[in-house]
C-alpha cells in the first residue's frame, strides 16, 4: 500500500510495510530519509497526531493513497539536519545534468569543429543561437537558497556554457575573411 508524506514542499511516496508493523519502523524509515532526528518530528494523519510508536499501523486506519504530514520544528529542520540533496534538489540537479550533457555531446564536437575553420556565416549563428537558448533553459532554472549544491552545478554549467558562447564569438571577431 502505498501513502504519500508530506514534509514542507515536498510530497514523498512511500510504500507502507505489513499492517502489524509498529509506526516506529514507518518513524525509522521516514528519519533516514529526511535526516531529521527521529523524536524531531510528529506525524499526523487525518487530523490526528500518530504518537504511538508501538502501534501496529494498522490502528491509524491508512488506506491507500492516505496523506501523512511530517511537521518537525524549524530548529530541527535546520541546514545540519536537513537532507544532503531533497528530491526537489534532485531534480533540479537532474535537469542541470541534463542540458550539460546535451550541450557536451551536440554542440560541444561542431563549436570545436568550426573554431577550427571559423567561415561559415550561417554555422556561426547556428551555434550561436543554440548555446544562447541554451543559457536562456539553464538561467530559467530556480533553485532555492538552500539548495547549494543545486546553485553550485547551475553556476558550474552556465560558465561553461558561456565560455562555449565565447571562444565561438572570440573566433568569429578575429577570423581571418
Amino acid at each position: 500500500m502505498t501513502v504519500t508524506v508530506k514534509w514542507g514542499k515536498e510530497k514523498i511516496s512511500f510504500d507502507l510495510p505489513a499492517p502489524d508493523t509498529r509506526l516506529y519502523a514507518i518513524r525509522k524509515s521516514l528519519s533516514d530519509y529526511t535526516h531529521l532526528p527521529i523524536d524531531s518530528f510528529k506525524l499526523i494523519h487525518a487530523g490526528a497526531i500518530m504518537k504511538d510508536d508501538n502501534a501496529p499501523i494498522s490502528a491509524y486506519d491508512l488506506h491507500p493513497n492516505s496523506t501523512i504530514a511530517l511537521i518537525g520544528s524549524a530548529d530541527t529542520q535546520s541546514s545540519a539536519h536537513a537532507p544532503a540533496t531533497s528530491a526537489s534538489e534532485r531534480s533540479i540537479l537532474s535537469t542541470i545534468h541534463s542540458e550539460l550533457t546535451s550541450v557536451r555531446s551536440s554542440l560541444q564536437p561542431d563549436v570545436a569543429a568550426f573554431l577550427q575553420s571559423p567561415t561559415d556565416k550561417k554555422e556561426h549563428a547556428r551555434l550561436g543561437e543554440l548555446l544562447l537558448q541554451s543559457l536562456l533553459r539553464l538561467d530559467g532554472i530556480v533553485t532555492e537558497p538552500s539548495w547549494e549544491q543545486a546553485r553550485k552545478e547551475r553556476k558550474d554549467a552556465v560558465r561553461e556554457v558561456q565560455d562555449m558562447l565565447d571562444r565561438l564569438d572570440n573566433a568569429w571577431a578575429t577570423r581571418s575573411t
